[in-house]
């Protein structure tokens, strides 16, 4: 389908943006960018989901996906914009945020699940699993969990954790990967899985930075 003059014009900007900076930008950014305002910009974005030039996904529609255009090739757009959606403990549970933290693009041929979403990891008791201090932790939404997968667990509904889920017939145990850290028992009624871990992308920490030693 045939882009306006104004459509393909905010096109070409996202594009740029997403090769430049590796994210869509928000609308308030847009508007100030382009020197129009939110409303006209909401309405581009609008008509360009409509004529499925681009794809807005997960809650309240932040997520934005550039679809391939036919006859060209264009390797960030490839790209998929997550939410980070507060910071999550992997050690002490700490209080759950609701808060979104930013975005992060990953590959969208790699992370295809809807609705998916990254938490900031803070603390060390999840790495022998390979998840670290600063890790940005990928989620897909889930209220359940198969015993020994990795979960974001939400405790007591104010604390949040990412441990291995275990469930007994009558409680549930969320163990750590990290020897240091005891295994941490629950009843049913104080827990609600959030998501299952699907990935993690890499963050700055002592282990990979030379910084052994260091406070």
């Amino acid at each position: 389908m045939e882009l306006t003059e104004k459509q393909q014009q905010y096109l070409d900007y996202l594009v740029e943006r997403m090769d430049g900076e590796g994210r869509i930008p928000s609308l308030r950014q847009a508007a100030a960018d382009l020197g129009v305002s939110h409303t006209a910009v909401a309405q581009l974005l609008n008509q360009l989901e409509r004529k499925r030039v681009l794809k807005r996904e997960g809650r309240y529609g932040r997520t934005v996906r550039l679809n391939p255009v036919p006859g060209k090739t264009n390797g960030s757009r490839r790209g998929r914009e997550l939410p980070i959606v507060g910071r999550i403990t992997a050690g002490l549970p700490m209080y759950a945020q609701q808060e979104w933290e930013g975005t992060v693009v990953v590959d969208a041929s790699i992370f295809r699940g809807e609705n998916l979403f990254g938490l900031r990891i803070k603390g060390q008791s999840m790495k022998d699993a390979g998840i670290f201090d600063g890790d940005l932790v990928v989620c897909e939404p889930r209220q359940y969990a198969e015993n020994g997968e990795i979960v974001a667990v939400l405790i007591k509904g104010e604390e949040a954790t990412v441990k291995r889920f275990f469930l007994y017939p009558d409680h549930v145990e969320l163990h750590p990967a990290n020897d240091a850290y005891p295994v941490m028992c629950y009843p049913f009624s104080e827990l609600l899985v959030q998501g299952k871990v699907v990935g993690v992308i890499r963050g700055k920490h002592r282990e990979f930075d030379g910084e052994h030693g260091q406070n």
